[in-house]
């Protein structure tokens, strides 16, 4: 084959793989599948809630999006999620796909598509603060089925107080499970918020902080969204093992940006992601762990930057992250996307 003629067969590749992406945009509902899926992931069920369309056309709609490369699958236990790949744009394929993608994200979500990941959200808050509702007194016994509370309280304590400074304090803490991180957070800070959308794990926390005599914590029910509505900013939030309860981990990394004060500093400590499909029903998970280039994609669209992380490996096969990061004072966070209603549930609980 002469070079003349390679040149030919490689340009009817390109065309050939560029079809299916047209063809694949040709009809606004994917679009907008595909705008949601900017920052979460979706199994075919919800779609079909968030859209008002049935099961099969949805999955036809998904075999299209998949068929062009713009949509791909991530298995939670016996579960079927979709998202947007990671793509690099090293050819024309991918260059094409990430103009198309680049074009939907700056358009809002439909007021329908809203109300429809609304419920979704809810059904997962749902979902989540049943489970804590049942289980509030044995909690610490199944989480610690997973890892022990020690494992990742220490490294999260010790990212905090590298990145501490003296102008800090006011802490929030998202998810406080019984409480026993509160007792850290007191000592070091002026004044601490615990925040929680079960009223059975608050009711812990608060039970905790009493009978230690800590007298510096406010107890808030409700949720990230609740917090922004009531404008509160904080200097430093800590949310211990509880991406794994929310329903939509990237929307409450994005509120998190928007309660920290400049200078802010955020810490995380997460499971990453894993295959044991026991830890939904025994531990509430919604999701089984995080990849952590989710985590740092997440947060650096948030306008978070990325400080020190730290990787814990567990006897039982589970690998703990524990990642800081911070908004810098002259970087202002984003503004929250507009696509869920204010209502919407953004973060479940819990350590």
């Amino acid at each position: 084959m002469n070079t003349q003629t390679a040149l030919s067969t490689n340009a009817s590749d390109a065309y050939t793989e560029l079809a299916p992406i047209f063809k694949a945009s040709g009809d606004a509902m994917r679009l907008e599948i595909l705008r949601i899926l900017k920052r979460d992931t979706y199994g075919v069920l919800e779609l079909a809630v968030i859209f008002d369309v049935g099961q099969s056309a949805m999955s036809h709609h998904l075999k299209v999006l998949a068929k062009a490369g713009l949509v791909e699958t991530q298995r939670e236990g016996n579960s079927i999620f979709y998202r947007r790949p990671v793509l690099r744009g090293d050819n024309p394929s991918d260059q094409a796909r990430l103009n198309l993608l680049a074009s939907i994200d700056i358009l809002p979500v439909t007021t329908p598509t809203q109300s429809g990941i609304a419920q979704v959200r809810e059904q997962r808050a749902l979902q989540s603060q049943a489970f804590f509702a049942r289980n509030a007194h044995h909690f610490k016994a199944h989480q610690e089925l997973i890892a022990e509370y020690g494992l990742y309280s220490k490294p999260a304590r010790d990212l905090l107080e590298q990145t501490q400074n003296e102008d800090m304090s006011v802490v929030l803490e998202i998810g406080p499970g019984e409480g026993a991180f509160l007792q850290d957070l007191s000592g070091m800070f002026n004044w601490v918020i615990a925040l929680d959308n079960s009223s059975e794990m608050l009711e812990q926390a608060r039970h905790f902080a009493q009978s230690h005599d800590l007298d510096n914590i406010d107890f808030l029910l409700g949720t990230t969204t609740d917090a922004l509505l009531r404008n509160i900013k904080v200097d430093a939030i800590v949310i211990n093992m509880v991406l794994h309860h929310v329903p939509s981990p990237a929307s409450l990394i994005s509120d998190c940006a928007q309660l920290l004060n400049q200078d802010g500093i955020l810490i995380i400590s997460e499971l990453s992601r894993h295959d044991q499909t026991w830890a939904r029903e025994s531990c509430g998970d919604l999701w089984l762990g995080f990849d952590s280039r989710e985590i740092s994609q997440w947060a650096g669209e948030a306008g978070l930057q990325e400080g020190e992380s730290l990787y814990i490996g567990v006897r039982n096969g589970f690998q703990i992250q524990v990642r800081q990061f911070s908004l810098p004072a002259r970087n202002h966070a984003p503004p929250a996307e507009v696509d869920v209603l204010p209502e919407a549930m953004t973060e479940g609980s819990r350590q």
